[in-house]
This record gives structure tokens, sequence and C-alpha cells, in this order.
């Protein structure tokens, strides 16, 4: 039977080929993953239509897919970077930890294939997108791929090698706790520990991530943490997308003959030559005579509190760069419409 030989720098491998079992296990993953973004938005049509079946065809019939499609990216941007990066760190370890039998790990197989380019897309899509609290974690995998990467090519100038897989994440680490370190006390003072041990503990961990593990120990420390974070993932995707907002929450002003002037509230779903369709928070589909419509308004999304009043230098813990940066539309009056109250007219 043919072999093919894996090798780049100090990580090299050989395999049996053909090896079904792992082409059966690619096959069946390239199948699932385009069915999870379906799989989705269906859930998501079910659970806005209250489980009820002729609500969420209607909704099938009218909502636009790239409009789901840019609220199931935007909502769960930060997930794709999060999985190539723990990937990259994790099937890293294994490779400089057991080079010589990682042929059979599809982690390390991955690992070994993924291009540069991809991790510097991931790594730059994370740090718009991540919250402030998640950046110390980001600049933890950073320094371990780049470690991870010079242990595995290669063998250098050993000066350099204690630079790439010491010094770096030593001295990235510093940096990163001289910038913390007052949203660390702030979070202390206020109890909020968890929020605390996001900004001060990765930088501790730069430096352990660079180098192998014991053989003995090196599966359970890198599939564990995999198979684990592949199990979870699914299901915070699931909670995080099913609250995201797909349809406008609209306000409309309804003037019925011979009855006083009333407020229809919901999520707007068409407009055609007859009826507005709005789908109430009950899950109620009401159909609106156009003749019968007065005004329209579009009512903004109620802002949440924040759950962390810790801020960085300025920087609220919970913001990412990308909404630190980005404009923001401030909403100075409320309309009466979107309190349930019809507009007064002189």
């Amino acid at each position: 039977m043919s072999e093919i030989e894996i090798h780049t720098g100090a990580v090299s491998k050989e395999r049996p080929l053909p090896r079904q079992s792992y082409r059966a296990e690619l096959n069946w993953l390239l199948a699932v993953l385009p069915g999870f973004p379906l799989l989705l938005l269906v859930l998501r049509l079910w659970y806005l239509s209250r489980q009820d079946l002729p609500t969420m065809l209607l909704l099938v019939q009218y909502i636009n897919p790239l409009g789901m499609l840019g609220a199931l990216f935007i909502t769960l941007s930060w997930t794709i970077p999060a999985a190539i990066l723990l990937v990259r760190v994790l099937g890293g370890i294994l490779l400089v930890s057991v080079p010589g039998r990682t042929a059979n790990s599809f982690l390390a197989v991955t690992a070994l294939r993924m291009p540069g380019w991809v991790v510097v897309i991931a790594t730059g899509i994370a740090a718009f997108t991540w919250q402030l609290r998640m950046l110390p974690l980001l600049m933890m995998l950073i320094v371990a791929i780049l470690g991870l990467t010079a242990v595995q090519g290669a063998p250098g100038e050993p000066w350099l090698m204690w630079w790439l897989t010491l010094g770096v994440p030593v001295l990235t680490g510093i940096l990163v706790w001289l910038f913390v370190w007052p949203g660390v006390v702030a979070a202390v003072r206020a109890g909020e520990w968890a929020t605390a041990v996001l900004l001060a503990v990765p930088p501790l961990f730069g430096p352990l991530l660079t180098g192998p593990v014991p053989e003995r120990w090196a599966r359970i420390a890198t599939h564990w943490p995999a198979v684990a974070a592949a199990f979870a993932m699914p299901f915070v995707v699931g909670v995080v997308f099913l609250r995201a907002p797909v349809l406008p929450d609209s306000a409309v002003e309804v003037a019925t003959e011979g009855e006083a002037v009333r407020v229809v509230r919901g999520q707007l779903i068409a407009v055609d030559d007859t009826s507005t369709t709005m789908l109430q928070p009950t899950g109620e589909v009401i159909f609106i005579p156009n003749g019968e419509v007065r005004s329209k308004t579009l009512c903004p999304q109620a802002v949440q509190p924040p759950e962390s009043g810790v801020t960085v230098r300025g920087w609220p813990v919970e913001a990412s760069a990308l909404q630190w940066i980005a404009p923001t539309r401030t909403v100075t009056e409320i309309d009466p419409r979107c309190l349930g109250r019809p507009l007064e007219r002189g």
C-alpha cells in the first residue's frame, strides 16, 4: 500500500493511503457544516413563530434569507475566529509534543495544513469583534501560535528560538498587564471576579503554550478541550442567535371607521397592495388593511443595560473595538407610537 509523508520543519509523519475512515470523517464534516446555518435559520423562524407551523410558513414566504444571513453573520462573527485559533493552538501543541505519531489526529492534520493567511484573517476579525475582556485571551493565542510555528519549523539560532518561545510571550504579557491593570483593580473592587480573571490570567499562560507537553498527556491536553468546545459551541451559537432580531420592530397607527385611533406594535413582516402584515410579541399575525393605516415608524431596539460597569482606560470591557469606533445612532426622543400612543395632531 502506498504511503504519503507530511513534512514541515521538525514535524514529519507518514500515513498509509487510502485511509477510508479519515476520508469518511472529512466527508461527514463537509456535509454537516453547510447544514448548520440552515438549521439555525429554521430554528430562528420556528422560535419567532412561537412554534406555530402556519405562522412559520408565512415568515418563510416573506422574510428575505439575505437579511437573516446578515443577522446570523453579525451575531456569530466572533465564533469563526475562535474556532480557527483554538484548532491552530491545540493542534500545534499536539504536533510539537508527538511529532511522529499525529497522522491519525484530525486536529493535528488540520492545524498542520492550515494556511498562515487564514490565521491572520481570523486574528484581525477577532481583534475587532471580541469584547475587550476577551482580548488578553486573544493575545495569548497569538503568541502561542507564533511560538508553536517556530518550534514546528526548522531549528534556528538558539537565541531566536528562546526569543520566539519565551521572550515574546513574556514581553506581550507584561504589556497586556500594564494596559489592563486599571480594569483588573476596578473589577476586583466591584466584585466582578470573572472579569478580573479574564483580564489578568491569560497573559500568564502565554509562555506555557509555546512548547511541548509530556507525550503521555499530549492527546488528553489537546483533544478533550477541542471536543468540549465542539460540543459547547453549537449550543452557545444557537442560544445567541435565537435571540437575535430578524424583523424590524415597528409601530403602525390604525384609524378604523367609528373607532378611536389605535397603535399596533410588533414586527413588520410585509407590505403588499392590500394589507400590512404584523407579527405581535405573542406570536399572533395581524393583517391591517392599507386604507386604515394612518402612519408607520421604526422603533429603536431596546438597549440592554451592561452587565459590567468596569472600564479599561475609558473602554467598557463589554464593548468590542468595532462597537467602540463605529458610529452609532443616538436616540434622543422616543416616538410616542413606539410606546403604544397615537401621535398628537393639531
